[in-house]
This record gives structure tokens, sequence and C-alpha cells, in this order.
């Protein structure tokens, strides 16, 4: 039979090191409709403007980060949530080290 669920006791964990000048991304699930990515950046590095063509969520596990949504400039840290519409512009710049959960909730 399987599995109905996942279970990871800690989100944060999940992402070890983070090599310098880099983003990591891991997929955690892909399945029912959601997908879910698990990233981590070094400090400075950034995600530049892009869209996704479908409604996302952002979760912010640890370190702070610059946000970009549509016109807004706004500050992330751990407990930041972020609920986006499909095509909003969106950029993230890592300040320090930033591991962030999205979750894409596909059509």
């Amino acid at each position: 039979m399987p599995l109905s669920y996942h279970y990871l006791e800690n989100l944060a964990e999940e992402i070890d090191e983070i090599p310098e000048d880099s983003i990591i991304s891991r997929t955690l699930s892909s399945e029912h409709g959601v997908k879910t990515i698990l990233f981590g950046f070094a400090p400075g590095q950034e995600l530049s403007e892009h869209t996704a063509s479908v409604p996302a969520l952002l979760y912010f596990l640890e370190g702070e980060a610059q946000l970009e949504l549509g016109e807004d400039q706004l500050s992330a840290q751990p407990g930041t949530w972020v609920q986006m519409a499909p095509k909003l512009p969106h950029s993230i710049h890592a300040e320090t080290r930033v591991v962030m959960l999205l979750v894409m909730l596909e059509k």
C-alpha cells in the first residue's frame, strides 16, 4: 500500500551545508497537485525577479532575506509566510543563510 503521508521532524535540518555562493534545492514531494521544494541560500544569493504560473506559498524557516512582491519591498525572517497569486513578479535576496519552503499548488 502506498504511503499516505510524509513526515519530517525538522525541515530546517533537511538542508545541511550550503556551498558558498550557491542556492540549493530539494524536492520533498510532488503529488496530489502539490509540489514542495526546500531551498537553501548562501548569504548574498538571490533568485532574480520571476513569476510562477500557479499559486505558491513561501515559508521561511531560517535566516533573513529581502523580498520583492510585485511593487512591495518586504523583509523575511524565521516564521515569515507569504501566499502569492499566479503570475505575481517576485524575487528573494538572502542577507544571511536562508532556508525556505516553497509550496506550489498545481492546477
